[in-house]
């Protein structure tokens, strides 16, 4: 009687066990899934916006556009989208095309080659556009003088900021804007700090290009920030 017990109660565990290693193993495959499909689409996009931008005259160093790109809500299209840009863009220059990805618009792109990310980055910093890719957050615009701040999830499979953490001083940012123009900036600065602080969106640059990432710590009680100045 309490050997039937005893090895229904096993029986019981074992149970809970093997559904809790199943349900473990379905939570980190689909992390996995989820970040596999966030690259490749950001794959597929970059490939197309840097094929398209190749014919895209730079813009002179020392012209700083009033160019505004406003966002486009197509929610259906998911592919690289171009027209010509009528209208002012921040960090964009006046002969520019306008890019969307997934109904976003598109201000340029990012790469940082030691955590081997390379995403479109939107001119939104809605909740949607944060799940989509990283995102224009204060300043200026891409590549103009000042700084620019660009937001992303630290997410736990690495996807957008996720892997922020392991850059250190000099590690080296690329930032692409909408009209040709590639700046290669120098990180200097790496810190955390708290949600309510933000002075370093506003800080003084001395009249040079700077940016500015910003992501949530791995326990999501603080930020953390990374400066690089153009290099």
């Amino acid at each position: 009687m309490f050997n039937s017990k005893y090895s229904n109660v096993l029986t019981v565990v074992l149970v809970i066990v093997i559904i809790a290693i199943l349900g473990l193993i379905g939570f980190l495959g689909y992390d996995i899934y989820k970040k596999y499909y966030i690259e490749k689409d950001a794959e597929d996009f970059m490939e197309r916006y840097e094929e398209q931008i190749k014919n895209t005259t730079p813009v002179e160093e020392n012209i700083v556009s009033n160019e505004i790109i406003n966002t486009i809500i197509d929610p259906g299209n998911d592919t690289l989208n171009t027209t010509t840009s009528g209208g002012t863009s921040s960090g964009s220059s006046s002969n520019s095309s306008k890019f969307t990805y997934k109904g976003f618009s598109v201000l340029g792109t990012i790469e940082i080659p030691k955590t081997g990310i390379k995403y479109p980055v939107l001119n939104s910093y809605a909740t949607k556009a944060l799940e989509t890719s990283v995102c224009y957050y204060y300043g200026p615009g891409l590549n103009e003088v000042g700084n620019t701040t660009i937001a992303g999830h630290n997410y736990r499979n690495g996807a957008f900021f996720g892997k922020n953490k392991q850059l250190t001083n000099g590690d080296i940012i690329y930032i692409t804007d909408n009209s040709g123009k590639k700046v290669k900036y120098t990180i200097y600065k790496v810190y955390t700090t708290t949600p309510n602080d933000g002075n370093y969106l506003t800080r003084d640059t001395a009249g040079k290009r700077e940016i500015s990432l910003t992501t949530c710590t791995d326990d999501s009680k603080g930020r953390l920030i990374i400066w690089a100045k153009e290099s």
